[in-house]
């Protein structure tokens, strides 16, 4: 297990959640900062806010980014594991060197997993511990509600299906809309409103 204190016991700076977020995007997603077909989020809502990602990248489907620094906790984490293996495509955990034992015991074995650590203040190292798979555990009801009532209703109308739960709850929208129009076509129409959304609302997070 790596140390956290150099030589003579001389303390190494811990990257904070903003640190990391920030060497992330500016590292490991910076091919993808100009692509065109990809959008990248921040605290992206699963499940109507039930849990947040800290980041999704969408393109040709969903790859979420957890972050833990080595100031975090992993107290949450399997809440989110659960919340996030029924949405998300793949999965990558960006970890600060103190959790890494602890995490590679929790995660499923298709997430990926990454060590972030500090080799001076300026500056965030990655290593890969393993790459992401494709998650089997995916639930279609739990993607369908990354659509909007309006637009899960539109979905289900180009299929002729909308007509009987028009005018009830969404819950009841996103169960037929799970029932009539296959996973892939789900995921598909998904990703091309996330990318394609300028006005975003924030459900907000379980107390």
């Amino acid at each position: 297990m790596r140390q956290l204190t150099g030589k003579a016991g001389q303390f190494v700076h811990q990257a904070n959640e903003q640190e990391l977020r920030a060497a992330v995007k500016s590292i490991i997603l910076a091919k993808l900062a100009d692509d065109h077909n990809t959008r990248i989020l921040d605290e992206l809502a699963l499940r109507h806010g039930a849990a947040r990602v800290d980041i999704a990248v969408v393109n040709g489907s969903m790859h979420g980014f957890e972050l833990k620094s080595d100031r975090d906790n992993l107290k949450r984490l399997p809440h989110q594991i659960q919340i996030y293996d029924s949405v998300l495509d793949k999965i990558t955990l960006i970890i600060g060197v103190r959790h890494v034992d602890k995490a590679l015991e929790v995660v499923p074995a298709w997430w990926g997993v990454t060590i972030a650590e500090n080799k001076d203040p300026a500056r965030v190292d990655f290593e890969t511990v393993r790459e992401p798979t494709p998650n089997p555990c995916i639930d279609p009801i739990s993607v369908c509600r990354l659509l909007w009532r309006e637009e899960a209703l539109n979905l289900l109308a180009e299929f002729g299906a909308a007509s009987p739960v028009r005018h009830k709850a969404r819950a009841a929208i996103y169960v037929r809309l799970s029932e009539v129009v296959d996973l892939e076509t789900i995921q598909r129409r998904v990703r091309h409103q996330l990318k394609s959304r300028r006005a975003w609302r924030s459900d907000p997070l379980p107390s």
